[in-house]
């Protein structure tokens, strides 16, 4: 079968060569034949060589996304089926899929489907699909996941500002079984959260700190805790239930506090529970001024920067939040920061951390690095896979 093929301009080729799964627009030197959004293109070297096969999109800058380097491979719905499968068996080896817990189980490019998320919550699963390729195969992974994991439920977020970019409206819904409740209630660890599955940030909740919220539990112990940013409450949750004296919850949506509050009723700390609805820079400097000190300080804001041209306006409010909590802190109080920004690197995000350090005037000692767990892959080759990290520091 013979496709349309996309031709890269001369020394653009070595990206996609090196199974970078990305064609920007600017590396284009033409397209023969007429692909229609979603459909598929053989990538080929500028002597003609196919050394790829994508899905196209004339939209946006991202002009197409490799599916495979296997150009004698046609990605159809048969194909889709076959990743969605590996994508849940992946996660099955590695103990992440149970009846009652919460897990991500395709990642876009890093499990080979650009423009799918699949995220599990108990029996309920939440499908967001960002392309026109996904978009034409929502059938085909609706069938695999009822196949694989018998949910009773599959909904459809696919509302997310990306989707425009791709030239699709927003699309959301049952696609299996039963309309979802206010909330889905999972297990995590020794905590009961619970899910906005309809209208919350993300697919509802922020698994990919699962595992940063054990860590950092790690250190809560006796402790008062500051959770800023705090969305429905997880690290205050995580913290109380391992061993801190208190929790005092920063968060500027109305809805996520009043689904944090439920969330730490269910957990049984409500006696030892605040939250606040404010915005968190503004917040800071009130506790600052009335001379307010905490034991351990979280620092989980949203992404703060989309594109380079905000990355600078991005380190300022990274900065600006890491100093004014560092000075908050008791001597030998612990700072858990994050950075879900993609275009903040790791070592950017530790020399913003460093510079509040010094404008703090404290010594401040690296007890972990963070990132994200295995079920949010960082594919190798794709270094834009590598988006969260985070620091515990001890704040002397």
């Amino acid at each position: 079968m013979s496709f349309p093929k996309l031709t890269l301009k001369p020394g653009r080729e070595k990206p996609i060569r090196n199974r970078h799964p990305w064609v920007f627009s600017g590396a284009v030197a033409g397209v023969e034949g007429n692909p229609q959004p979603g459909g598929l293109v053989d990538v080929c070297a500028p002597d003609g060589t196919p050394i790829a096969r994508a899905t196209f999109n004339s939209s946006g800058a991202l002009t197409a996304r490799v599916l495979t380097w296997n150009t004698d491979e046609t990605p159809d719905a048969d194909w889709v089926r076959r990743q969605v499968a590996a994508s849940v068996e992946r996660r099955r080896r590695a103990e992440l899929i149970d009846d009652e817990t919460a897990c991500r189980l395709v990642f876009g490019e890093s499990d080979s489907l650009p423009g799918v998320v699949v995220d599990k919550y108990a029996k309920t699963l939440v499908v967001m699909l960002s392309t026109p390729f996904a978009d034409m195969h929502r059938s085909a992974i609706t069938q695999t996941l009822v196949e694989l994991l018998e949910p009773t439920t599959i909904y459809e977020r696919s509302d997310r500002e990306n989707r425009k970019r791709e030239g699709l409206e927003s699309s959301g819904g049952v696609l299996f079984g039963d309309e979802p409740g206010e909330s889905v209630e999972f297990r995590e660890g020794d905590c009961r959260y619970l899910a906005d599955v309809r209208t919350g940030q993300k697919t509802g909740f922020f698994l990919d700190q699962r595992e940063n919220r054990r860590r950092a539990t790690a250190y809560a112990e006796g402790r008062s805790v500051l959770n800023l940013f705090s969305y429905s409450g997880a690290f205050g949750v995580a913290a109380m239930k391992g061993g801190a004296t208190s929790a005092l919850n920063v968060e500027s949506q109305p809805n996520a506090i009043e689904l944090g509050d439920r969330i730490a009723a269910l957990n049984g700390v409500s006696d030892s529970w605040k939250s606040v609805e404010a915005d968190v820079f503004q917040q800071l400097r009130v506790y600052r001024d009335a001379g307010r000190r905490f034991d351990m300080i979280v620092v989980d804001p949203p992404k703060f920067a989309s594109s380079r041209s905000h990355q600078d306006r991005a380190c300022r409010a990274y900065k600006d939040a890491n100093l004014i909590a560092m000075r908050l802190l008791t001597p030998g109080g612990i700072l858990a920061t994050f950075s879900c920004t993609g275009l903040i690197s790791p070592h950017l995000f530790g020399q913003v951390i460093a510079g509040s350090a010094m404008d703090a005037q404290r010594d401040v000692r690296v007890l972990e690095k963070l990132s994200q767990p295995s079920d949010h892959p960082i594919l190798m080759t794709f270094p834009e896979s590598e988006y969260l990290k985070g620091l515990i520091l001890q704040v002397d």
